[in-house]
């Protein structure tokens, strides 16, 4: 059907260029480390993130940019957020003139506070309607061993956004579902991996699930202002891209920045867990991105701020509850 370049051997890049690879495309998987990229290409495993997990033989990967981007309609960046930038800067010539960049990514930018889709468009110099955004409760290991799920694709330009949801529609197991709502999906699946970290927290701390549940709902409405002051569409946060997301980042074992949050309740050190920790958890970095950038437009996130506080401030998880619990309640309206 297409012609696809994927760049990032992580879990849910490798996941996502399975599905390529599965609905009948071609497609070419980008790593920096050769010997899993040779894993991949010659054994048609992933030991490193998705060990035991077979990937069809057709999959193709390599550590040559140029050789990845040849030809390439779509371009997926599956990289960590906050080395994106230098990334994009150094493919860019590789790039095809007319190739959709597609985000799989899941943070915002410190120090530009820049959404994912905006550092791609101001890098590699393409217009809006030429980046789309994939987002959804989309946990890898799931996916990857054929369990189904949905996911959402946006796009401003609808075409575009429809192109990209025909070739990664897998039936019986993975259905897109396609959005303009560019805005309001990436800020979904950034600020969700926030309010995940603030849950994993409670939850090592022996907390029940009347505080998990507090944690998501109050911060779905963290989410949703954020969005309204950016523009975003209020129906996204409902949706698979917003709610759906965040429940499943917030309560499965298999999510990092719970996990990573589990652990800094039950006491260990952030560099312990950094230590312990294989796999980006993207909101331990983006949290201090998506303070600043609500901070930018006056929108108050007091579960964002105690994580702040928590994971880069000397916070304890027993003072960052006590000042969630001590503030002025507030009327609960939708979005409040």
């Amino acid at each position: 059907m297409a012609k696809v370049a994927v760049f990032g051997t992580g879990s849910w890049g490798t996941t996502f260029a399975v599905i390529l690879a599965e609905a009948g495309n071609e497609v070419t998987l980008w790593g920096r480390r050769r010997v899993l990229v040779e894993a991949i290409d010659r054994d048609h495993v992933n030991p490193d993130y998705l060990p035991g997990i077979p990937l069809p033989e057709k999959l193709r990967a390599t550590t040559d940019p140029a050789r990845a981007l040849d030809g390439a309609e779509f371009v997926v960046l599956a990289v960590p957020s906050q080395h994106l930038r230098p990334n994009l800067a150094a493919w860019r010539e590789h790039i095809p003139p007319d190739a959709v960049l597609v985000s799989l990514m899941k943070g915002i930018e410190l120090g530009t506070t820049k959404r994912m889709s905006e550092v791609i468009r101001e890098v590699a110099e393409v217009p809006e309607e030429r980046v789309a955004v994939v987002s959804g409760p989309n946990l890898a290991k799931e996916i990857a061993e054929r369990q189904p799920a949905a996911t959402v694709v946006a796009c401003t330009d609808e075409s575009v956004a429809a192109r990209l949801q025909a070739i990664c529609h897998l039936p019986p197991w993975f259905r897109p579902y396609t959005n303009h709502d560019v805005v309001g999906v990436e800020l979904g699946g950034a600020v969700k991996n926030v309010i995940a970290l603030a849950v994993g927290v409670s939850a090592g701390m022996g907390m029940g699930d009347n505080v998990g549940a507090m944690l998501i709902t109050r911060g779905l409405a963290e989410i949703s202002r954020l969005g309204a002051a950016l523009g975003a569409d209020q129906h996204t946060f409902a949706g698979l891209a917003g709610m759906g997301d965040l429940v499943a980042t917030c309560t499965s074992p298999l999510s990092r920045n719970r996990t990573f949050g589990e652990n800094l309740g039950r006491g260990m050190t952030l560099a312990e867990v950094v230590a312990a920790t294989k796999q980006t958890a993207e909101g331990v970095k983006s949290c201090e991105s998506v303070l600043e950038l609500a901070r930018k437009h006056d929108v108050e996130m007091p579960i964002t701020e105690v994580v702040v506080g928590v994971v880069h401030d000397g916070m304890s998880p027993a003072e960052a509850g006590m000042l969630l619990m001590s503030r002025s309640p507030k009327p609960e309206r939708y979005g409040v």
